[in-house]
């Protein structure tokens, strides 16, 4: 198998990820879960999405569609690359088992049917926080606790973000 099918192979659709989910939790591995649009892959990414990885086995990334990203208000003329270039980019990291595109404005219903060992969010985010109205709400995050699971955050690496990207691209 080529190594560009390997990559193809991690990208997958809601029942194939259920069912490879299944097997790895029967096999005892840790699912860890995050989500985010992850427009152009920065080190700000990269390093968040290694320490992911990191809390556990299996590292699930579910990604914005486009029209997802629009609901994000990251503006008009975002995303920069498109569903498949993004998809394709972030399964190419070793660290990255599974890639799932995701359409809605937050991840709750993914989360609650994948049911993840662990929920992971960037520092800017609170997992203690309760208020569902709060920026630093993690959505998903009562579906993880009931089901036994652990919500973290991780600390994100100053001076990187896609926006500040794009504007310094502008200048």
């Amino acid at each position: 198998m080529s190594h560009l099918q390997k990559l193809n192979q991690k990208i997958l659709n809601e029942s194939q990820l259920i069912i490879e989910l299944e097997a790895c939790k029967v096999a005892g591995k840790k699912v860890v879960f995050t989500n985010g649009c992850f427009d152009i892959l920065h080190k700000g990414h990269v390093s968040y999405l290694a320490a992911a990885a990191d809390c556990g086995d299996v590292l699930v990334l579910a990604l914005n569609s486009d029209d997802s990203v629009k609901l994000q208000g990251k503006g008009e003329d975002r995303p920069i690359n498109k569903f498949d270039a993004r998809s394709t980019i972030i399964a190419g990291l070793g660290f990255v088992d599974y890639v799932i595109e995701f359409d809605a404005d937050t991840p709750l219903d993914m989360i609650t049917r994948l049911k993840p060992d662990v929920l992971v969010k960037g520092g800017d985010y609170n997992p203690a926080e309760e208020d569902k109205n709060s920026k630093q709400y993690i959505v998903g995050r009562e579906v993880v606790l009931a089901n036994n699971g652990e919500v973290k955050t991780i600390d994100l690496v100053d001076g990187f973000s896609t926006t500040g990207l794009i504007n310094k691209l502008k200048k």
